[in-house]
């Protein structure tokens, strides 16, 4: 790779960071990983920015060095300051070392800076909050069916996927050319999916006597100093919920002297709570299922008849998991289409409940195994208290200068150059920054084994 080196050599002043003040003649751009060969040995390189000089002077690269490399050895505590290093393009074998030294093992796409080389993200470092995005076309929910894949098959990490528009139903079929050993796991796994309206063995259902006092207070909007009085008939009426069957409550409530009771009743009559199919009955809720810790298990919230109900299940399913938390045990989140679970203009009781659970496990809920992937199409929408806790960072195809530029200050560890390519990305790129990989990383996303629920309808055209 000698032909790619640098006329006039790099520098770095503090063992982190290079510059290469004079980069004429150097096909290198933001994205491509360099070797740093200086008299201590050599050092991997990422490329940040190719910048000219204000006074016309000649471009310069400036970038970050990601580790030593030493024969079979790669050692990401990098090395120390050095001047007059020649730079060259890092070969593949130098990509395959780092990727098995720091155990970047699921193969996820294929790099579009040189070398081109398997794109792998690394597991164990999926136990940060990780932030998916990428505007409508991007292929954002087909590229997160790819990674999901991957975690499913090749970790023992269960994951709850909170799907509104049904694109993960079918993460437990395989499609029918599937084949090698990610396809062959995938079907040794336990993938269930609960449904609103289902003959399945589970329907995706909720327990109101489950929730907390909270969240009942949410579902029924009650505000317990303006509505105290029915807010407190609740609180004495929470033990008795549960041996009273769904078709006595009313009569029952109705037909009470208590006067609080009696409005409680009209409350419930009135918003229609008890036609809701969300209500769990006879039928086991979805804490109980997803208690039983599968592999995978997708919640398909968009099928109930009433907006509030795929908020029913979310608070019910999060407060349960918050309640467990000392239990440590650990579980990936995944919220698709995260601005309708996140988004700080919601006003509702249920909607508000959801975010701040949300807000609190983003900000708290990492040392206790709980761990969130958020995925939505305007990052701008969801609340800046989750964004800022991320660790991970997936950005495909977006064109909004104000979604950009908000991801650019959240995501300091992401090449700023790189993320202002986000525009110009084809459907299925994508840049990846963050602990779950081992340098930032612009790359094509690999084609799914499963199918996709939620693919574009086709425009006829006779």
């Amino acid at each position: 790779m000698t032909e790619h080196r640098t006329q006039h050599p790099a520098h770095s002043e503090d063992g982190r960071s290079f510059t290469v003040p004079d980069a004429a003649g150097t096909p290198f751009i933001a994205g491509t990983l360099l070797l740093v060969s200086t008299p201590s040995g050599r050092q991997l390189a990422l490329v940040e920015e190719r910048e000219q000089s204000v006074d016309g002077g000649p471009e310069a690269l400036r970038g970050r060095l990601l580790g030593t490399v030493e024969g079979a050895r790669f050692d990401p505590r990098g090395g120390g300051p050095f001047v007059a290093a020649e730079v060259e393009l890092a070969d593949a074998e130098t990509l395959d070392l780092v990727h098995t030294a720091m155990g970047a093992a699921l193969e996820v796409g294929v790099n579009l800076s040189p070398p081109m080389r398997p794109a792998r993200l690394l597991a164990h470092r999926f136990n940060r909050h990780t932030f998916w995005c990428g505007q409508s076309g991007s292929g954002k929910t087909y590229a997160l069916g790819v990674v999901l894949e991957q975690l499913i098959a090749h970790t023992a990490l269960p994951i709850v996927v909170f799907d509104p528009n049904s694109d993960f139903v079918r993460l437990g079929e395989l499609n029918a050319d599937a084949s090698g050993p990610t396809a062959e796991l995938l079907r040794q796994r336990d993938i269930r999916v609960l449904r609103p309206n289902t003959a399945g063995t589970d329907p995706l259902r909720a327990r109101f006597t489950s929730m907390t006092m909270e969240a009942k207070a949410a579902v029924l909007r009650l505000d317990p100093v303006v509505d105290r009085e029915e807010f407190n008939a609740v609180v004495h009426l929470s033990d008795s919920f549960s041996s009273i069957e769904t078709h006595e409550l009313l009569p029952e409530l109705l037909g009470s002297d208590d006067r609080a009771r009696r409005a409680l009743g009209l409350r419930i009559e009135n918003m229609g709570l008890l036609k809701w199919e969300v209500w769990a009955g006879h039928d086991r809720d979805a804490t109980s299922v997803i208690d039983e810790r599968a592999d995978a298990t997708v919640l398909d919230l968009g099928g109930f008849s009433t907006p509030d109900q795929h908020l029913v299940v979310a608070l019910s399913v999060l407060d349960e998991l918050w309640a467990r938390r000392e239990e440590r045990r650990p579980v990936l989140l995944v919220i698709d289409e995260a601005h309708n679970l996140c988004s700080p203009t919601l006003t509702s009781p249920l909607a508000v409940a959801v975010r701040e659970r949300l807000v609190q496990i983003a900000a708290e809920g990492r040392k206790f195994g709980l761990w969130l992937l958020l995925s939505t199409q305007r990052p701008s929408k969801v609340a800046p208290g989750i964004i800022s806790q991320c660790d991970n960072l997936a950005l495909m195809k977006m064109s909004s200068p104000v979604d950009l530029e908000g991801l650019a200050t959240y995501f300091g560890y992401a090449p700023t150059a790189l993320i202002a390519r986000s525009p110009w990305f084809r459907q299925g790129e994508a840049l990846f920054a963050g602990g779950f990989v081992p340098a930032p990383t612009l790359l094509s996303m690999n084609a799914r084994l499963t199918p996709e629920g939620g693919s574009d309808v086709g425009v006829p055209l006779r």
